[in-house]
């Protein structure tokens, strides 16, 4: 079913209220979450030397924004947010944008990297198409993106108070090589589980 403006307006503010409402509880619950395996994918694929500059899409409340600075990186954070944006300012004293992921407004060319973690499952999949574009203008030739999404067969719908669309790696990869990606790795996670315990699809992908 095709969602209209009024839907996608309402997809937003429902989940972006669910996690204004519980911003201290999230920052509890996933400050000490290792996403090292994560982060270094993505490093990985940036072509030239460092410093890089990596966009953290859907930075929440800036643990790995604080990472990025600390190994020298000049990363800027997005968040939909208004209370993520706060903490992720201050956590990490970068600049932080506040912005609707159905809204974006990107300086094209911009980035080095772009780091979506637990960020892009919460795009209607009717929308994720022009969102990716979005992105992949804000790359520099060349630049990678790294997402990480709980994968699924294909649906999308509410759970707890938030939207999510839940892809299964097919159909991440058409959605990704029709934006305008070319594959460089995928994986799941978390590490050394059975399949069916890692929910997880993570991969990272290059502008072409």
């Amino acid at each position: 079913m095709r969602l209209d403006a009024e839907d996608l307006a309402k997809i937003s503010a429902l989940t972006l209220a669910h996690y204004q409402e519980n911003a201290e509880s999230f920052e509890a619950g996933t400050r000490d979450h290792d996403v090292s395996q994560n982060i270094a994918a993505l490093l990985r694929h940036i072509e030239g030397a460092p410093p890089c500059d990596i966009l953290d899409f859907g930075c929440g409340p800036g643990r790995d924004l604080k990472t990025f600075t600390g190994l020298g990186h000049r990363a800027v954070g997005l968040d939909g947010t208004p209370r993520f944006v706060e903490m992720a300012r201050q956590a990490s004293g970068c600049e932080v944008w506040l912005q609707d992921f159905l809204k974006l407004s990107l300086p094209a060319g911009r980035f080095d990297g772009i780091y979506a973690n637990a960020a892009l499952f919460h795009v209607p999949g009717q929308e994720l198409p022009r969102v990716l574009r979005e992105l992949r203008a804000a790359l520099k030739p060349r630049g990678a993106l790294f997402s990480s999404n709980p994968r699924g067969g294909n649906q999308e719908g509410w759970n707890r108070g938030r939207y999510g669309a839940y892809h299964d790696l097919d159909g991440w990869r058409g959605l990704m090589k029709e934006a305008g990606f070319e594959e460089l790795e995928h994986y799941y996670r978390p590490q050394g589980l059975p399949r069916d315990q890692q929910p997880w699809l993570a991969s990272v992908w290059r502008r072409v």
